[in-house]
């Protein structure tokens, strides 16, 4: 495979931003609620005069709000029995009013579940609700800084996505915040979030409407307040909708404080994503950082180039970036797979092909990240490949995907060792694992072992 030729220069908003349909999906929302909020937030931030500086921050803490959103996926599907994007999308809409909250648990918790064990579930919300929301948040929230601190980006943006629900009135997560004490770009953020949710369900009037109510408790009244002159603004509401969204929101990074990606930024950022893609399920820690290992060491056994073996890892990070879109009730579940749930595991190749395609210096990437579970002889998913369809680098990382998912815990099983794990791909070669990747992913552990003792 010929490697992309990154020379031209790349905009940190361009991946950024495609990455970023990877965080609405985790989160239950329609493709674009990040960019839409970032729109909605930057016009609110260049209403209130802030410095190109302040805008550049906030232009990235609008994009990466819910970078933290997928580790309490699981924690939801474990506390409420339900499907954590089904949830997460229904959350957004409820506001502060206990009835409202209420009569949400209710009819969000355990409904495929059985009666008692649902009652029992609703019961523990009821009497620890505060607690369980307290803990989701604030593993959501430190999660999501930590990570966009390893990304290189800002203080004031990491505290953007720290503060992100904490509410003008003290009522807030993780820790009641109160008034200025609180982010300007979390209460931006939070407002925009807030805003894109009520548009893309009822249109501009009840996004205005939603936010005038919370003004004064969760939203500053003087954000509100501008909210109200950008909501006049010719265009501002169409352009949600708009095909040319994607670029008008990288036109809206302040021109002097563009932002560049070199190779070292590229591979943070791939670094980073991986974190939010293994953060998913208790069973993926760490996954992404194995496979690329796996993945790396079978590169070098096979000769590749140090400039070969570094795109082959980004690839290994990313492959299972479509995995943030199933839902953990599916991801976690110990037993057998019905149809449906089947169904929604093999769709994450695609899906994965998919958010990395947008990305003009990933699109490579996402051959791998769509194939990585076809299988040579032509069974695999989604689309059924076959052995002359598969690149080198695809059955590099299919060999280290499944190594490491044999090696691995499992909601179903614990982990094999590695002898064990090496019979069961034996049985495999020629059919799913290609028999020169695992002729050199045994010689690397075999290395490894040696090095260790």
């Amino acid at each position: 495979m010929t490697l992309p030729d990154n020379s031209q220069t790349i905009h940190l908003s361009e991946v950024v931003g495609a990455l970023s349909f990877a965080l609405d999906i985790t989160e239950g929302q329609p493709p674009g609620h990040s960019l839409r909020s970032c729109w909605i937030g930057m016009h609110l931030g260049m209403q209130l005069q802030l410095s190109p500086e302040e805008l550049s921050d906030l232009y990235y803490t609008l994009l990466l709000k819910d970078i933290g959103c997928s580790s309490n996926a699981a924690r939801i599907c474990k506390l409420y029995l339900t499907d954590d994007l089904d949830f997460k999308r229904g959350y957004k809409s409820v506001n502060d009013s206990l009835p409202q909250i209420l009569r949400f648990v209710i009819a969000n918790t355990g409904t495929r579940s059985g009666l008692a064990e649902r009652f029992q579930a609703i019961i523990n919300i009821a009497r620890n609700g505060g607690e369980i929301s307290r803990e989701l948040i604030e593993t959501r929230c430190h999660r999501g800084a930590d990570i966009a601190r390893q990304m290189r980006f800002s203080e004031p943006v990491q505290r953007g996505i720290l503060d992100l629900d904490e509410h003008w009135n003290g009522k807030g997560q993780p820790v009641g915040l109160i008034g200025e004490t609180i982010s300007l770009y979390a209460r931006i953020a939070l407002l925009a979030q807030v805003a894109d949710v009520f548009h893309t369900q009822a249109g501009p009037a009840a996004a205005l409407a939603e936010v005038q109510l919370r003004a004064g408790s969760w939203f500053d009244p003087a954000l509100v307040m501008a909210f109200g002159l950008v909501d006049d603004q010719p265009g501002f509401w169409a352009m949600l909708s708009s095909d040319t969204l994607s670029e008008a929101v990288i036109a809206l990074e302040p021109a002097a404080l563009t932002r560049h990606v070199d190779e070292d930024y590229l591979d943070d950022i791939a670094a980073g994503f991986a974190q939010v893609i293994d953060a998913k399920s208790p069973f993926t820690g760490g996954h992404s950082d194995r496979v690329a290992l796996f993945a790396d060491m079978i590169a070098e056994e096979l000769g590749f180039t140090p400039q070969r073996r570094r795109w082959l890892k980004r690839a290994a990070l990313l492959h299972d970036i479509g995995k943030l879109g199933v839902s953990n009730s599916v991801l976690d579940k110990p037993g057998k797979l019905d149809d449906d749930e089947w169904a929604a595991i093999k769709q994450h190749p695609a899906l994965g092909e998919t958010i990395l395609s947008r990305i003009a210096a990933f699109q490579d990437l996402a051959v791998i990240a769509g194939a990585h579970h076809e299988r040579l002889d032509g069974k695999g998913y989604p689309r059924g490949l076959g052995e002359t369809e598969l690149g080198l680098e695809t059955r590099i990382v299919t060999t280290a995907d499944i190594f490491d998912a044999l090696t691995a815990d499992r909601p179903y099983r614990g982990p094999l060792p590695v002898s064990k794990a090496f019979e069961i791909m034996t049985e495999g070669l020629g059919i799913s694992i290609d028999p020169l990747c695992l002729d050199a992913l045994q010689r690397g552990i075999a290395q490894m072992e040696r090095s260790a003792a």
